[in-house]
């Protein structure tokens, strides 16, 4: 049984040759040199139309997120990307927008909003007790 070949696949012309300088052809190499390219050729279309994107309905509306974000990075002559990168990179942590899109990414009420606050709260608070400790030991 061969598969059925939508329109589209019918309509795309396929080439190939093949020669025999042996023998005659007879009626079965004739059909299945017919099946061969027959399949090469739907073989082709498959790959021809495997990489166009399909048509498929989004199953979820994503709203686009209005953020504001404008951040710059001057880039010096002869400076390495790596360095401006990571200069980039500090400066969009720096921004905070990145951890904005990521607590609303899913929906969030407002008691794990509370908590992940005070979870927020401690560790701020923890690291300014580590830094002025630090800065008291250098002073020392």
């Amino acid at each position: 049984v061969w598969p059925n070949i939508n329109n589209q696949l019918a309509e795309t012309k396929f080439t190939a040759a093949l020669t025999i300088t042996s023998k005659p052809a007879t009626t079965s190499t004739l059909i299945t040199m017919a099946r061969l390219s027959l399949l090469i050729a739907c073989l082709l279309a498959a790959m021809a139309t495997a990489f166009v994107p399909a048509n498929t309905p989004v199953t979820r509306s994503a709203t686009p997120t209005a953020l504001n974000v404008n951040i710059k990075v001057s880039v010096g002559e002869g400076e390495p990307i790596e360095s401006a990168l990571r200069r980039f990179k500090r400066e969009v942590n720096k921004s905070g927008h990145l951890m904005d899109l990521r607590h609303k990414r899913y929906f969030e009420n407002s008691q794990e909003r509370k908590k992940r606050k005070i979870v927020q709260a401690r560790f701020r608070v923890r690291m300014e007790r580590m830094n002025a400790r630090r800065m008291r030991k250098q002073r020392t």
